[in-house]
């Protein structure tokens, strides 16, 4: 055991939670990330402090206070506008027996020392507790030794932290990439040995995991452990299909490392959480599309199978609805055509009209993740700085059928017919000759072409709005039957 005296800089809110618990009588210590946190000059996250107090001696010291657990954190408020410091956590000494399913503990128990606390957490550089009033760092586990020497060990053995709850097995990956550590060579041994444990963690907790790693600064270097370790194929197996596979002229590197590659520079961009999920996301249906053609690979459609993959792992993971829905166009529409010297304005009208106005700049972000995942030197050539003024251009325009001057109200108004699958073929119709020129988009001129349509016979009508609905979308959706087809995907 070490005690070293030691000057940490505690926020006045958290020293007042320590001194109304130790002028009560109560033996507290500030623990956990937030010790670790400070000892590396880090901002802590949050802020926890464990004591001999129980959870309910404790609400009576913090009136203002919830306790909404089984594991005896009392939530304390104060009255800071930060928001890391408005809930100090205040969670009596535990002690935990039985952990049947390798998820939570069968028994928890308030414990008497502080020693018996740390004896139980998951790994060194969290198994530090510092006493605020006097000024003490204990540390019983090594744990100051080892955010010295950058590394992630287990407090005791690794098969037994493991055993108690498998997602620690993720929280070594994630430690690693937010703190930049190494896991040391016994932890990685006991991940790689009991990496089946996971079977038994919710696909809610490995998201929660999986997320944190997405959003930490070097999220490649955590995703490239879990590939070594096999714990990838608990995020999903289909990563696992690009580990090795060479692609084509255009990439210096294989699938996953392109992926991780894109993934990275999207951290170091500091993208949302959507962005870095297309960025890790966006090739992942090569290994299904790899084909040789012309003395290369080739990838045709990877984008179409690929958004499908997307939104079913992302289902799986029971990501937001909103999240997976951002990440899924991202990925389908991520091979857009940004040739300037032979792009029209139309078919960029098209091209923001099928990922949304409010996702196109996301859609910039991600190919530039792309770009340099392949190793290419410079994040926005000329052609993609072209393109996107062309964007800025085109968002002034029409870009849907809702931005017509004209609705179905007004069609049936002027064909005198009730509703029917016309309307929609009408207003398609009308839609594509206003991508290609949005000065169409005139009353007068509308209502005009809605006359001449609508004396079209059904047949002639139908036809032509189905190949306008499929320009419009940017799809040949024969080639994408084919390609569904042939790789059996939906």
């Amino acid at each position: 055991m070490s005690v070293t005296n030691i000057k940490l800089q505690i926020p006045k809110e958290v020293r007042e939670v320590s001194r109304v618990l130790t002028d009560a009588g109560f033996k507290n210590f500030l623990v956990g990330g937030c010790v670790r946190d400070l000892l590396l000059g880090r901002k802590p996250k949050d802020w926890d402090i464990a004591t001999i107090a129980t959870p309910e001696e404790i609400q009576k010291l913090f009136p203002d206070s919830f306790y909404e657990n089984d594991f005896g954190t009392v939530g304390v408020k104060t009255s800071s506008e930060v928001e890391s410091l408005k809930v100090v956590e205040v969670t009596p000494y535990r002690l935990e027996s039985g952990y049947s399913d390798a998820r939570h503990p069968d028994k928890v128990e308030w414990g008497d020392k502080i020693e018996e606390d740390l004896a139980r957490r998951d790994f060194t550089v969290n198994a530090l507790a510092y006493d605020i009033p006097k000024e003490k760092l204990l540390d019983i586990f090594g744990g100051e030794i080892d955010l010295k020497k950058k590394l992630i060990r287990t407090v005791g053995k690794p098969e037994e932290r493991f055993g108690e709850d498998a997602l620690r097995m993720f929280r070594a990956l994630r430690l690693a990439s937010e703190l930049d550590f190494a896991i040391e060579h016994e932890t990685q041994k006991a991940i790689q040995n009991n990496a089946s444990l996971l079977e038994n963690i919710s696909k809610e907790r490995i998201r929660d995991e999986f997320t944190k790693i997405i959003m930490s600064d070097n999220p490649g270097v955590a995703l490239d452990i879990a590939a070594r370790l096999g714990l990838l194929r608990f995020i999903s197996p289909e990563f696992e299909k690009g580990i090795g596979m060479e692609q084509n002229q255009a990439h210096a590197y294989t699938v996953w490392e392109h992926l991780l590659r894109s993934l990275n520079h999207a951290a170091k961009r500091q993208f949302p959480l959507h962005v870095r999920l297309a960025a890790l996301f966006h090739d992942i249906a090569k290994p299904h599309t790899r084909f040789w053609k012309n003395n290369q690979w080739t990838f045709y459609g990877h984008e179409v199978v690929g958004s499908r993959l997307a939104r079913k792992i992302l289902d799986e993971l029971r990501f937001p609805k909103e999240v997976a829905d951002k990440t899924v166009r991202l990925v389908r529409w991520h091979m857009f055509f940004s040739d300037t010297e032979q792009i029209t304005l139309s078919a960029v009208r098209r091209m923001v009209r099928n990922v949304g106005p409010d996702l196109v700049w996301d859609l910039m972000d991600t190919r530039t993740a792309d770009r340099i995942g392949t190793g290419r030197p410079k994040e926005t050539p000329y052609r993609l700085r072209k393109y996107k003024s062309m964007v800025e251009e085109v968002l002034r325009d029409p870009i849907s059928v809702k931005q017509l001057v004209v609705g179905g109200e007004e069609i049936m108004k002027l064909t005198e017919k009730p509703a029917g699958p016309h309307i929609g073929f009408i207003l398609e119709i009308l839609l594509s000759e206003v991508l290609n020129d949005p000065e169409l988009n005139t009353k007068e001129y509308l209502e005009k072409r809605i006359l001449e349509l609508s004396a079209l016979n059904p047949e002639e009508l139908a036809k032509l709005g189905k190949e306008a609905r499929t320009k419009n979308a940017g799809e040949e959706e024969k080639e994408i039957g084919k390609i569904r087809e042939e790789y059996k995907v939906q």
